[in-house]
């Protein structure tokens, strides 16, 4: 599980009917690290199927799947 992490793309795309419009679209997978075959993958799709052009992406990526992180509190808050 070496280089697998939490991917989120934030795809900017121009809509198919005004074309100076720009659209935001966010994507999230597990993807491996550097290459990010699941999110090539999606873009090829995207760019074969989908008619808004794509204008940029932006990747996020936390390297590792590991156990969510706890710690430890001084005090309890109880809400009514």
């Amino acid at each position: 599980m070496q280089g697998y992490g939490l991917t989120t793309a934030e795809i900017l795309y121009r809509r198919p009917d005004r074309k100076w419009l720009l659209q935001s679209y966010l994507w999230q997978n597990y993807d491996l690290f550097p290459k990010f075959p699941k999110l090539q993958e999606f873009l090829a799709f995207w760019q074969a199927k989908l008619d808004g052009p794509l204008f940029s992406v932006t990747v996020a990526h936390s390297r590792l799947i590991k156990p969510a992180d706890f710690k430890a509190v001084d005090g309890v808050f109880r809400l009514q």
